[in-house]
C-alpha cells in the first residue's frame, strides 16, 4: 500500500514538473468594459518559447451552436499579422514574443462587439499546457436622455404615474425621481408615492402635489436627466369640460333663438294677413281715353251728372260685396291656416310662394290706386274745360242784353 502511494505520488511531481516548464496562456482580467465608440484592448500574455508557430483571436458567434468567428491572427515565420473579413479595418494583434503578449486592439467598438473573445497559442512541441484563454468584451453605451410623462388627471383626489424611460442604454440604465416645491426647493416624495423601474406613483394628489419632478437616468458611463411639472387644478378647472358645458349652452340657447323668430315672423304674418285683406277685382276695366270732338253743353252737362250718378251708386253698392268678400276671405284664410298647420315639413316653400303673393297684391293694389287717380285728374281736367266753356258762353249771354257801344265818332244829334 504504502509502495503504490509513493508512485503516484512520484506521478504528481512528474506531472507538476512538466506543466511547469510548458506553455501558458492568461488573460488578466475575465471581463473588460468600454464605452461604445472607444478603443477597446483586451490583454494576452503567455510564455515564450521558440516553438510558438501562432497566436490567434477569435470571439464566440452570434448563434451559439454557429462556428466561431476568427478575429485577427500572427503567424511565424512570416512574422505578420492576418486580420479577417468581419473586422478587417477595425481590429489589429500587437505581438511581442519576447516578452509574450499578443493584445487584441478593437477600434469603433459597437453594441455588436459585446461578446467573448478567446486568445490561442499553438505550440506543436507542447501537448500538456494551457494554451488558451477566453474573457468578455462589454460595450457600454450611455443613456439616452429620457423621455418623461404624466399618466392620468392632474385633478384633485385622482392617481397619477410619471414615467421615464430611455430609449438606449447598456448596461440598462436605472431611474431615480426626485421632487421639488414650486419654489425650487428639495423635498421628500410624497409618503405613499412609489418610485419602481421608472414610474413614480402618486395617489390621491392635491394641491401641495403640484411642483417640479426630475427623473435622472443612470448606468455605468454616465447619467441623463428629464424633468416634468406638475400642476394640480381642482375638477372646476377641467377645461374640456368646461368648454363642452358652454358649447352646449350656447347652442341650446341659439336654438330657443331661432324658435322664438320663427314664431314671431308666423304671428306677424297671420296679423297682417287678418289686418290687410286683398281681392282681385273682377270683370273691372279702366280707359284713360280723352272724349273726341265736341259736344254741346246740354250733353256734357248730362254725361257729367250721370258720371255722377254712376260714381255714388258704385260708392253705395261696395259695402255689401266687400263685407261678404271679407268673410269669404276670412274664411278662406282659416281653411289655408289649417291646411299650413297640417303641412309644417313645407313651410318654407309656401311662405315664399306667399311673399311673392303679397308683393305681386301690393304692386295690382298700388296700380289701381294709381289709375283711380289718373281718373280723378282726368275727370278734374274735364271739369276746368267745362268751367271754361260756360264762363265763355256766360259772357256772349251778357253781351247780348247790353246796348250796342257808340263808335266815338259818331256824330252828335243836333240839339232842339
Amino acid at each position: 500500500m504504502a509502495g503504490t502511494l509513493g508512485i503516484f505520488g512520484i506521478c504528481l511531481l512528474f506531472a507538476w514538473v512538466h506543466m511547469s516548464s510548458g506553455t501558458t496562456v492568461n488573460i488578466p482580467d475575465k471581463v473588460y468594459k468600454i464605452a461604445r465608440g472607444d478603443k477597446a484592448v483586451i490583454p494576452c500574455v503567455f510564455t515564450p518559447s521558440k516553438s510558438i508557430t501562432s497566436v490567434t483571436w477569435t470571439a464566440d458567434p452570434d448563434v451559439k451552436d454557429d462556428p466561431e468567428i476568427n478575429v485577427a491572427g500572427y503567424f511565424t515565420p512570416t512574422n505578420k499579422v492576418t486580420v479577417y473579413q468581419k473586422y478587417k479595418g477595425r481590429a489589429n494583434v500587437v505581438v511581442d514574443m519576447v516578452k509574450g503578449t499578443a493584445n487584441l486592439e478593437l477600434l469603433s467598438t459597437t453594441n455588436a462587439d459585446t461578446r467573448d473573445y478567446e486568445c490561442k497559442v499553438q505550440d506543436p512541441e507542447d501537448e500538456l499546457g494551457l494554451l488558451s484563454d477566453k474573457a468578455s468584451l462589454v460595450v457600454l453605451v450611455a443613456p439616452s436622455p429620457p423621455i418623461c410623462n404624466i399618466v392620468g388627471k392632474t385633478e384633485y383626489f385622482e392617481n397619477i404615474q410619471l414615467t421615464c424611460r430611455s430609449e438606449e442604454g447598456t448596461p440598462t440604465p436605472s431611474y431615480k425621481w426626485e421632487s421639488y416645491n414650486v419654489n425650487n426647493v428639495l423635498r421628500p416624495l410624497p409618503l405613499k408615492a412609489t418610485d419602481q423601474n421608472g414610474a413614480l406613483s402618486l395617489v390621491n394628489i392635491s394641491m401641495d402635489t403640484s411642483g417640479y419632478y426630475i427623473c435622472t437616468s443612470t448606468n455605468e458611463i454616465k447619467s441623463a436627466k428629464c424633468n416634468v411639472t406638475l400642476r394640480v387644478n381642482p375638477p372646476s378647472m377641467n377645461m374640456a369640460s368646461t368648454a363642452g358645458i358652454i358649447g352646449g349652452v350656447v347652442g341650446m340657447a341659439v336654438l330657443v333663438g331661432i324658435i322664438i323668430c320663427c314664431c314671431c315672423y308666423c304671428r306677424r304674418r297671420r296679423e297682417k294677413a287678418e289686418e290687410y285683406p286683398m281681392e282681385t277685382p273682377e270683370d273691372e276695366e279702366f280707359t284713360d281715353k280723352d272724349p273726341e270732338g265736341r259736344e254741346d253743353d246740354r250733353d256734357i252737362h248730362v254725361n257729367s251728372e250721370e258720371e255722377r250718378r254712376l260714381k255714388s251708386a258704385d260708392r253705395r253698392d261696395p259695402p255689401d260685396d266687400r263685407s261678404e268678400r271679407s268673410y269669404d276671405r276670412r274664411s278662406d284664410y282659416n281653411d289655408r291656416r289649417d291646411h299650413y298647420t297640417d303641412r309644417r315639413d313645407d313651410r318654407s316653400d309656401r311662405t315664399e310662394r306667399n311673399d311673392r303673393d303679397d308683393r305681386h297684391d301690393r304692386e295690382r293694389y298700388d296700380d289701381r290706386r294709381d289709375r283711380y287717380d289718373d281718373r280723378r285728374d282726368h275727370y278734374d281736367d274735364r271739369r276746368d274745360r267745362y268751367d271754361d266753356r260756360r264762363d265763355r258762353y256766360s259772357d256772349r249771354y251778357d253781351s247780348r242784353d247790353r246796348p250796342p257801344s257808340v263808335p266815338p265818332n259818331k256824330p252828335k244829334e243836333p240839339r232842339n
